[in-house]
């Protein structure tokens, strides 16, 4: 991770932008955003998506969007939140994609993935955290993100509201009616 050379600590987020405005820096600048947020975006995208050769081909392909569109970052929310967006709309448009590609119903594609949870080799835990995971893929995508959020990634209500585009009390009622569903799937199976 580079550091910031007067203070000695790593560089947050603005610092990063500064050296990748400058052409001298930009890629050195890139390589510690990626070094800083890699690992954060892979899980919210894992936990999408389920299986790990696809949560690492749509982290690279945030990391791509998020080079070619740095430049234009208006910081009109924190970096963090904007790459969180990019990666959740990406996470998105795979899931509607594989429903297209091949004619898959949202119960089928629940299955399917149900199925990589039991299979992965990357998956580790007990019966109650598999049955968790194979409660939250009962639920519709956007459900199912707002969960991930709130729940596992422990975000605030307005930064979910910045990334999703969705009033708070909406989300607020997305998650409560997730957590009713969760509850009822663990309780009757």
């Amino acid at each position: 991770m580079s550091i910031n050379t007067v203070t000695g600590t790593p560089l947050d987020d603005q610092e990063i932008l500064l050296q990748f405005a400058k052409a001298s820096t930009k890629n050195k600048a890139f390589d510690t955003l990626v070094r800083k947020y890699q690992e954060k975006l892979y899980w919210h995208i894992r936990k999408m998506v389920i299986d790990h050769e696809d949560a690492n081909d749509l982290t690279q392909e945030v990391f791509v969007k998020i080079w070619k569109n740095l430049d234009n970052f208006k910081g009109d929310s924190k970096l963090y939140t904007w790459m969180y967006k990019i990666a959740t709309n990406e996470c998105l448009t795979f899931l509607k994609k594989k429903r297209r590609k091949y004619f898959l119903s949202f119960s089928d594609v629940s299955q399917e993935l149900s199925q990589k949870l039991d299979n992965s080799q990357y998956i580790s835990g007990d019966e109650i955290q598999l049955k968790l995971q194979k409660a939250l893929l009962k639920l519709p995508d956007k459900q199912r993100l707002v969960f991930n959020m709130k729940y596992y990634d422990e975000m605030k209500y307005e930064e979910i509201s910045n990334i999703l585009g969705t009033s708070v009390g909406a989300l607020k009622a997305s998650y409560h009616l997730a957590v009713k569903k969760i509850e009822n799937y663990l309780t009757k199976n």
